[in-house]
């Protein structure tokens, strides 16, 4: 069965979002991570260049495997063993803190992502069974920094932050958060109070803060036009996988 996508750049362009040279980083970080294996055994029908959009275009699209299959001449079953071998091969790479780290500052937000998985969901504020996954991103950069591993929907944002780790990744950094990060060492919005209003200053201190903090709002709404975190089919540590590569496109799309 002949397929009809190839890793050529029309079809990268359409269906990733990626140019070509962008796509090649992402193929050079997949093989420097052993996307190629040991070489032993039964080779694989499609070439790594192939397989890498295998997965580039399920968490484009969303499509299923039996859809995906036809379209890469191969199996379902061959594209759900590509992406689960390959999926975790795709993630951000983890950004070391820098000497400058107390002149950066970053943005952190959490956002609710649909997952099959009751295990990995809950019932939440979306009317929908979801995942808070929570996110930092550079405010001059619009880099995402990390992301967290995804908790149960119903968890407010201060606990999954503090339940993430991340805090101690920027540490020295200066992090900016909604009014949902009360306590967690983050900048965070003036409150109001019963029958005290705000201070002028305090107006225009809220007014600031909210047009930074928008930034990341923006960011994760690109990151979502990668149609897998808007309903991810994946289980266990499938939608955490996702994010990640999601993740590291987004920052090749927009760094290169």
């Amino acid at each position: 069965m002949a397929g009809v996508l190839r890793a050529e750049a029309v079809w990268v362009e359409t269906f990733t979002g990626l140019r070509m040279d962008q796509f090649g980083r992402l193929l050079r970080a997949v093989r420097e991570r052993g996307g190629n294996g040991t070489l032993q055994g039964r080779p694989w029908s499609l070439p790594l260049a192939e397989r890498v959009l295998v997965v580039a275009v399920y968490y484009r699209t969303n499509l299923t495997m039996r859809q995906l299959g036809p379209l890469f001449g191969v199996s379902s079953s061959t594209v759900c063993r590509v992406i689960q071998k390959l999926g975790p091969l795709l993630a951000l790479e983890p950004v070391t803190r820098r000497q400058d780290a107390a002149d950066r500052l970053w943005i952190v937000d959490g956002t609710l992502i649909p997952v099959r998985d009751r295990h990995v969901g809950a019932s939440s504020r979306n009317y929908r069974f979801s995942a808070n996954v929570q996110v930092i991103v550079d405010a001059d950069t619009r880099l995402v920094i990390a992301t967290a591993r995804p908790v149960p929907g119903t968890t407010a944002d201060a606990h999954a932050w503090r339940a993430s780790g991340l805090a101690e990744h920027c540490q020295g950094a200066t992090i900016l958060g909604d009014g949902a990060y009360l306590n967690c060492g983050s900048v965070v919005p003036h409150r109001k109070r019963p029958r005290r209003a705000l201070l002028a200053g305090e107006e225009a201190d809220n007014a600031a803060h909210r047009k930074v903090r928008a930034r990341v709002e923006h960011v994760i709404g690109r990151m979502k036009n990668y149609k897998i975190l808007r309903d991810c089919r994946q289980r266990g540590e499938g939608l955490h996988h996702a994010v990640q590569a999601v993740a590291h496109m987004h920052n090749l799309a927009l760094a290169s």
